[in-house]
């Protein structure tokens, strides 16, 4: 594929995002539910062509993608889900909006992505050099060996540098080792005058701390020996009553109580007002914790976004 026309399907895929988005800000969740599943096909067909193979479905590609480890099982039970709810937007007339913001955060994750991997392809190893890594691993056999023979060469490259690092290692020891031979080890016990200097040291935190014991330790008073003991009462020294533990109040003890924590469970857009015509501030990626403030009924949660109360949805918060 060319890199303009890798640039013109970059280009629709943003613009498909954008779109579905405002479609759903329209209430039109109908056919923001289309508009994700012909992004889908976007990015599908992008992957295909890219790993040389075709199908005659969409369903059918998303497994041999899977099969053939260009795409994770996660994303493709995202893709199989944004298709579904697609395919029953149009053959069923579906315009729930739940289900229409439900396609919308799979396909802004799965976008996501996909823009890592186009981004790491412009580099030099993703969608423009012939597309996204495949997921699985960079082992040198199976599917991914006959893939990418260069990651192969270079395998033997770094093997062979590594092997000379250890030849070199090993002579660098080994030459250690003869010159701690040829040192001579001291006989008897002696002391350095850093030794002397610390056991000193020692010494004098040792007779400080008894002197400290002694006076602090109060003297007992002198009997007096004029005085009889059986003509005076025998007084009987009561302990000291022990203070009881007070229990801080509940409140005091509520106030230590840390917040909650919660963050994203996808890509999550943050409002100006709780809801979904409300202005778009941000958009947070998937495992962003929050500044948590308080629920703002049972869909809509109050967080602090630069200073300001703003709005995300609640079902796609998670307690961490």
């Amino acid at each position: 594929m060319a890199v303009s026309d890798i640039a013109n399907t970059w280009d629709k895929i943003r613009q498909g995002v954008k779109d579905a988005e405002m479609l759903i800000t329209q209430k039109k969740y109908n056919l923001s539910m289309v508009k994700s599943r012909q992004v889908l096909e976007l990015m599908v067909d992008y992957l295909c062509n890219a790993a040389s193979f075709s199908e005659e479905d969409l369903a059918s590609s998303i497994d041999t993608l899977y099969e053939s480890e260009w795409i994770s099982k996660t994303t493709c039970e995202h893709y199989h889900k944004i298709r579904m709810l697609g395919n029953k937007a149009v053959h069923e007339g579906n315009d729930n909006g739940y289900d229409a913001n439900q396609a919308y955060h799979l396909l802004s994750q799965e976008v996501y992505t996909f823009a890592n991997d186009y981004k790491k392809g412009r580099s030099g190893g993703g969608p423009a050099a012939g597309g996204p890594a495949p997921r699985g691993g960079s082992s040198g056999s199976g599917r991914q060996g006959t893939r990418d023979p260069r990651a192969r060469s270079s395998a033997g490259r770094n093997s062979s540098r590594n092997s000379g690092r250890r030849s070199s290692g090993s002579r660098n020891s080994k030459s250690q080792g003869n010159r701690s031979r040829r040192r001579p080890k001291p006989s008897g016990f002696s002391l350095t005058p850093v030794d002397l200097i610390r056991l000193g040291l020692l010494l004098a935190v040792v007779l400080v701390i008894a002197l400290t014991v002694r006076l602090i330790t109060p003297k007992k008073p002198e009997e007096d020996e004029t005085s009889s003991s059986s003509s005076l009462p025998v007084e009987t020294t009561l302990p000291e009553t022990v203070a009881p533990t007070t229990t801080p109040p509940a409140e005091t003890m509520a106030d230590t109580t840390p917040a909650p924590v919660y963050k994203t469970s996808s890509a999550l857009n943050v409002r100006s007002e709780p809801s979904t015509a409300g202005e778009i501030l941000t958009v947070l990626e998937i495992g962003t914790i929050v500044d948590y403030v308080e629920d703002y009924d049972d869909e809509w949660t109050i967080i602090n976004y630069n200073g300001v109360q703003a709005y995300v949805s609640s079902q796609y918060l998670i307690h961490d």
